[in-house]
């Protein structure tokens, strides 16, 4: 049986803090990870990502791709001293940065919402 190549992922959060090192499987999408980093989210930070299109990671100056997997976005590191990119006990932790950015979709919708004039229901009654 094949056993399972983890990695150590470390994310940056906007406000500078970490969350993690934690092991993840190499063959883990990019849109699966965002998923578990929303669901373990600090709960006291300013900006909470609402859901994972709220996310963008980021790894060696490139936006990684929903459809990626982890192993591909590791494949710049193999060339790294230390053994990134093999995997591995002594392969390091790599560190993803989190930005949070909500959608531009749901921002339009509800700038949409906002400029939108509010109904006035004006009653006229006539006193006899």
């Amino acid at each position: 049986m094949l056993e399972e190549e983890l990695v150590e992922l470390r994310f940056r959060l906007g406000d500078g803090s970490d969350m993690g090192p934690i092991r993840y499987s190499s063959a883990l999408t990019i849109a699966m990870l965002k998923e578990r980093i929303v669901s373990e989210w600090p709960k006291d930070t300013k900006i909470t990502p609402k859901g994972s299109t709220d996310l963008k990671l980021i790894s060696s100056g490139k936006i990684l791709e929903n459809s990626q997997t982890i192993a591909q976005c590791r494949t710049p590191f193999s060339d790294l001293p230390g053994g990134l990119g093999s995997g591995g006990a002594g392969g390091g932790v790599i560190t993803m940065h989190v930005v949070v950015q909500p959608s531009l979709t749901k921002t339009k919708t509800e700038k949409k919402v906002d400029d939108m004039p509010k109904k006035v229901t004006v009653c006229s009654c006539t006193i006899s």
